[in-house]
């Protein structure tokens, strides 16, 4: 961005009403979503809600109020492709957390950590959901909400949560799949999700191929895509074959083969990775250096703070094998990452945070961008995936970047992440709605 666009402040001034209270972000370095390097020294005129200039030197309307950012990073606010809401308290989950006090509670922090806009797959109750994500889109709510009417999974099988009836549809037959679709699309759905693992064999059975099949055929015919549930690389082969749109996890079992790799691009299948997922089950038992830093501590709720310090959860935790397995698969999660982005294959962002005590939300994505520097990528692709990338997935052309007329959500911290991810952890303020709030650390007086 250059300073051509106190050019374009100007236009949009004649075409639009006089500016009430705006506020001027000055002499910010700016991370602008498209992956484009940063820009130095630059104002965010902000009008309510709306971005309505960016630019070097602008002459700002009189009553503007000045915050002066220097030193400080301004990219777009974080967006989650893949999250859950109202299922955990504390360190249980259940249905008896879906509530409208849980969730703007979530959503709140969220919020906090920079996460602007949250995209809840799955296990959601239709009337609750419903009355949120409008109340959300109307920007009553500390973050907008995007998601999964219920869900789609198999009888006997995934996923194995504890949901009321009204939060998860179990077909027997593609009949009743074909109308389990119907009633998701009646509600409004954003997104149809089915869940086809086995969860490392511990469930009898996965979804039967004809399931799959009615399910994608009847999404399509509705106008709707499909997210899957994966783990394993024959499982995501199959429901590509069907003609999902959305693999919701990453190939964990094995790297992915080079076809598979061209049909995902080819096709334009988006790949949501998940490396959270992995690490969260074993990083605080083994008490990773982040678990214990005051800006991972300051979203923890009590009961989760003792449950992680207690040295016997610890000792179980850090050995077995589902320890193992979650090591195994991080392994395998972070080279496919790396694999599919250098291929050119639609990577979105997203982490399962929210569906268990230990995938705690906006903590989640902030490991979710370290762990993707970790695989290969750099702090700038990491930053796009997290923004642009996000935004794209869920095909929200009005945030995800930095640019006059957009959405004003936008994530403000010390230092430069294009530099060194970790910086995006030095929470300044988020802004969205017109308002901003504070990192955690000073929501909390840390």
């Amino acid at each position: 961005m250059k300073p051509a666009f106190a050019a374009v402040f100007i236009a949009l001034l004649g075409a639009s009403p006089a500016i009430a209270n705006p506020v001027a972000l000055t002499h910010v370095r700016l991370i602008d979503g498209t992956g484009s390097p940063p820009t130095e020294d630059m104002t965010i005129l902000i009008d309510g809600p709306i971005i309505r200039a960016v630019g070097q030197n602008l002459t700002l309307p009189p009553g503007t109020q000045v915050l002066d950012r220097t030193g400080d990073t301004v990219m777009p606010g974080l967006i989650s492709d893949h999250s859950h809401v109202g299922q955990v308290g504390g360190t249980t989950t259940g249905p008896q957390f879906y509530t409208r006090d849980t969730i703007t509670a979530e959503l709140g922090q969220y919020r906090r950590y920079g996460v602007t806009t949250v995209t809840a797959l799955g296990n959601n109750a239709p009337i609750l959901f419903d009355t949120l994500r409008q109340e959300a889109h109307a920007r009553q709510l500390p973050a907008d909400l995007f998601g999964v009417d219920a869900g789609i999974g198999v009888p006997r099988g995934a996923p194995p949560v504890n949901v009321a009836p009204d939060q998860l549809i179990r077909p027997r037959t593609p009949t009743e799949a074909r109308e389990a679709v119907g009633v998701m699309a009646a509600h409004g759905t954003d997104l149809v999700k089915i869940w086809v693992d086995d969860f490392d064999h511990s469930l009898p059975v996965k979804m039967k191929p004809a399931i799959i099949t009615a399910v994608v055929e009847e999404s399509h015919r509705r106008g709707l895509r499909v997210a899957a549930h994966i783990h394993d690389l024959a499982d995501a082969q199959r429901v590509v074959a069907a003609g999902v749109n959305i693999l919701a996890h990453g190939v964990r079992d094995k790297p992915v083969p080079p076809a598979f790799v061209d049909t995902l691009r080819t096709k334009g299948i988006w790949y949501i990775p998940t490396l959270e997922l992995d690490e969260a089950s074993t990083a605080w038992a083994d008490e990773a250096p982040w678990t214990r830093t005051a800006f991972t501590r300051a979203g923890l709720s009590t009961a989760l703070q003792q449950q992680i310090t207690d040295p016997a959860w610890r000792q179980q935790h850090a050995s077995g094998k589902q320890a193992r397995f979650a090591r195994d698969s991080l392994a395998i999660n972070l080279q496919n990452l790396k694999t599919l982005h250098d291929a050119g294959v639609k990577i979105g962002f997203g982490t399962d945070s929210g569906a268990m005590p230990l995938r705690v939300p906006g903590i989640a994505e902030h490991r979710e961008l370290a762990l993707s520097v970790q695989a290969g990528l750099s702090p700038l692709e990491t930053i796009k995936l997290a923004t642009g990338n996000a935004a794209d997935l869920m095909g929200l052309t009005d945030r995800g970047r930095i640019a006059p007329g957009l959405r004003a959500d936008l994530l403000v911290v010390e230092g430069n992440p294009a530099s060194d991810i970790r910086d995006a952890d030095r929470i300044v303020e988020t802004w969205e709605n017109g308002t901003s709030v504070p990192g955690p650390l000073s929501h909390n007086g840390n």
